[in-house]
């Protein structure tokens, strides 16, 4: 293909899509949004001091979050298998917008646990449905920059919710402000009624059910733990296990870890925040893009790379203020960047029959185990420096992602069959 012709496909390819496969992007986009923008509503320092929460309590309620996600995303790739993933990612939008709403409401630690801990159940399983209704329904030759694309959205979340927790404590008393927080969260349940009115099944889904349909045969979820795909499933899960345990590792440890024992005050403006989601934003979408140029595993592989060594900068080398800031973009750049191209990776390898359950379980069981990784950091730091164990432990997470992902088949390109 002549160079000029390549990068105008490379700049146009949302319209090679059709209007069935824009409104579908639409849809997932806006969903994992809203997802983001509920689950990162940051409200735990005054609920420390107005229930006088301890950060053990505090902490214990995002774990549970976490926790309840893992099972909320399999639960839901289930359900998307047997019932469909339109039907399922309305499910779990008003599933996690209800239960962000009812946080509001609560009066204790224990009641807003068990509110977030609801919450998690449709937060893991927005994620699963909606990456594999796209991953579907999208050609494969833009299949991993539409994931990365929706992807993407979560650092628009991410940010609307730093946006909205700014204003909202500008405005109200604080001990106000954390529950018109949470109220505000119902209002992406608007969304449903879009994906009801436009938003139609993937041809694959329905070819898929017709044809387990008319062999009288159903496909059972415990396929993925078959003699067949146990591999896949298992190399898979530590694919993700690695990412998050890295992510996780750098993103709970490392502020603390500069603004306690180096003293940059950087931490505490807005403008680092800004830097890290925009750099998370551009991240999402050069990964993406790379992803189908390079490959996923490929893509993989740099990324872990280059945020290994941006770990070990940031943690063993001097650094100022300005230096802080200025690789504030970078950090989020490569910490989220990696996460663009894995809803994309898992829906290929896996069959249709069983496509849902395998990336809910993989995604989401790998999460729960990434989420081991900051305990371990604290617990090393008792026997060496703070920025050596965050090192270590980034350091052999990402050294996982990049065994994992020379272990798995490259899958760009591949077609998704109805049956394969």
């Amino acid at each position: 293909m002549p160079r000029s012709k390549m990068r105008k496909t490379e700049l146009t390819w949302i319209r090679e899509t059709n209007k069935r496969e824009r409104i579908t992007l639409t849809a997932a986009f806006g969903g994992f949004a809203v997802d983001a923008f509920d689950f990162m509503i940051y409200i735990i320092p005054t609920l420390i001091a107005a229930w006088n929460m301890s950060r053990a309590e505090a902490g214990l309620i995002a774990t549970a979050s976490l926790l309840s996600s893992g099972v909320g995303g399999w639960s839901a790739g289930i359900l998307a298998d047997k019932y469909g993933r339109v039907k399922v990612l309305q499910l779990t939008i008003a599933w996690f917008a209800l239960f962000t709403f009812l946080s509001g409401f609560t009066k204790s630690h224990e009641q807003l646990m068990i509110t977030r801990t609801m919450q998690g159940l449709g937060f893991g399983g927005e994620w699963s449905v909606g990456s594999v209704l796209i991953a579907e329904m999208i050609r494969a030759r833009h299949r991993g920059k539409a994931v990365g694309l929706v992807q993407s959205s979560w650092a628009v979340g991410w940010g609307a919710a730093a946006i909205a927790f700014s204003a909202t404590y500008s405005l109200l008393d604080a001990n106000l402000a954390w529950r018109v927080l949470f109220w505000i969260g119902i209002i992406p349940a608007v969304l449903i009624v879009y994906i009801r009115r436009h938003v139609k099944e993937s041809t694959t889904f329905q070819e898929t059910r017709a044809r387990v349909a008319a062999v009288g045969q159903r496909a059972s979820f415990l396929e993925i733990f078959s003699p067949t795909l146990l591999k896949t499933t298992s190399l898979a899960t530590l694919l993700v296990a690695g990412m998050q345990g890295a992510y996780y590792s750098v993103t709970t440890w490392l502020p603390t870890y500069l603004k306690t024992e180096r003293h940059l005050s950087v931490l505490n403006t807005g403008g680092y925040l800004l830097v890290l989601i925009t750099g998370a934003f551009v991240g999402y979408l050069i990964s993406a893009y790379l992803s189908d140029r390079l490959g996923r595993k490929n893509c993989f592989i740099l990324f872990a790379a280059l945020a290994a060594v941006l770990v070990v900068a940031y943690t063993l080398l001097p650094m100022t203020d300005a230096a802080m800031l200025f690789l504030g973009f970078p950090l989020g750049f490569f910490l989220s960047g990696i996460f663009a191209a894995i809803g994309a990776f898992l829906s290929e390898l896996f069959p249709s029959r069983v496509r849902g359950s395998a990336q809910g379980f993989c995604y989401n069981f790998g999460r729960a185990l990434g989420a081991t990784c900051p305990p371990l950091v604290g617990y090393l730091s008792y026997t060496m420096h703070l920025a050596q164990a965050i090192g270590i432990m980034a350091g052999s997470a990402y050294l996982i992602v990049i065994i994992t992902a020379l272990s798995l088949p490259e899958t760009r390109g591949k077609v998704l069959l109805a049956f394969d």
